[in-house]
């Protein structure tokens, strides 16, 4: 089954806004770059991924994708995750590809043997869509779908129940899986604080979000406190 990655990328100069209150805006940048290199390294290790697309209009995240030979497409809206997964979605559906990863670009920890099993698992079984929440059990952190456009991806909070009915009106075969290298997205501090955590047991994983974080600790050494 031919199957594409799909990775929607936001500008780094507007990401994680979130964390507005805990970092600046060049270190909110700095780490969403780092995540965005992080997940693209470790989807180019997935066995039976036939291709990665990366939408985008950041000039630095459509360099990096170029360098590691993944194709790039021009997110000329940039109105959200959702629009940008449908730019990867109908070209996807073009070049004739049978399933479809979507993913966002931070989640770092990703593991690609976790997304081997749940590729191999939603083949065995025939799904047409599989739901990755997030840690909260409220959004979605990553969708599975064959074909490409067996449902329409609407992502953000509640998104998790709004696929699952997407699913059901479809009338495609459809679960939820819970690989928990894809359970974590940093978007609060709180996000960012269980990162910080996983990382210090978690050797060797996310070496770009790794140096981010330790280059953020080392900057506040010596910072006059509040």
């Amino acid at each position: 089954m031919r199957t594409i990655a799909i990775l929607p990328v936001k500008t780094f100069d507007t990401a994680k806004q979130r964390l507005g209150d805990q970092l600046r805006a060049g270190a909110r940048q700095a780490l969403a770059q780092a995540m965005f290199t992080d997940v693209l390294a470790a989807l180019r290790r997935v066995r039976g991924l036939d291709a990665i697309a990366v939408v985008t209009r950041d000039r630095i995240a459509e360099s990096t994708a170029l360098s590691h030979r993944v194709r790039v497409l021009r997110d000329e809206s940039q109105d959200g995750q959702s629009r940008a997964s449908m730019v990867g979605i109908r070209q996807a559906l073009a070049d004739g590809f049978e399933r479809a990863l979507l993913v966002p670009g931070d989640t770092p920890l990703l593991d690609p043997r976790e997304i081997e099993g749940l590729l191999a698992a939603a083949a065995e079984r025939g799904l047409g869509a599989v739901i990755v929440p997030d840690r909260h059990e409220a959004g979605t952190n990553a969708l599975l779908l064959a074909p490409p456009g067996a449902v329409e991806p609407s992502f953000g909070p509640g998104s998790l129940e709004r696929h699952l009915a997407a699913a059901r009106e479809a009338g495609i075969p459809h679960d939820v899986a819970e690989p928990a290298s894809l359970l974590l997205d940093v978007d609060t501090t709180d996000d960012l604080a269980e990162l910080s955590s996983l990382l210090e047991t978690r050797r060797g994983r996310a070496p770009m979000t790794r140096g981010a974080l330790a280059q953020l600790g080392r900057s506040r050494v010596g910072a006059p406190v509040a």
